[in-house]
């Protein structure tokens, strides 16, 4: 199978789906059986296996239909489980805000003028 490292993103989103579609023929599963477990359309299993878009909810549906879904963690991992927030290196912000270095006494212009 390919390296979806430096593909642009249709194609990683063709690849996966290239791939999950060899996981269900090896689980074995028939797209109708997929579609039930699932509990998508057999037309949204159709779409995905030829690379078409369906939303996110139907692809995790779909992982969770064949055992996949363990590699969720791995794809987007909890940044309080991160090892340097457990040390107390770092913590994690709510949000992220613009520096307060701007002068804030200036009058405001609307640029146009001289």
């Amino acid at each position: 199978m390919a390296s979806i490292k430096n593909m642009q993103e249709k194609a990683i989103y063709k690849e996966l789906s290239k791939r999950i579609k060899h996981h269900r023929i090896l689980y074995p599963m028939k797209q109708s059986e997929l579609a039930d477990k699932a509990m998508v359309s057999i037309g949204t299993i159709k779409r995905f296996e030829k690379g078409e878009d369906i939303s996110f909810l139907n692809v995790i549906k779909v992982l969770k239909a064949l055992d996949l879904d363990g590699g969720l963690e791995i794809l987007v991992s909890d940044p309080e489980e991160r090892p340097s927030v457990k040390a107390g290196s770092r913590k994690i912000l709510k949000r992220v805000r613009n520096s307060s270095t701007e002068n804030t006494n200036e009058t405001w212009k609307w640029g146009d003028e001289k």
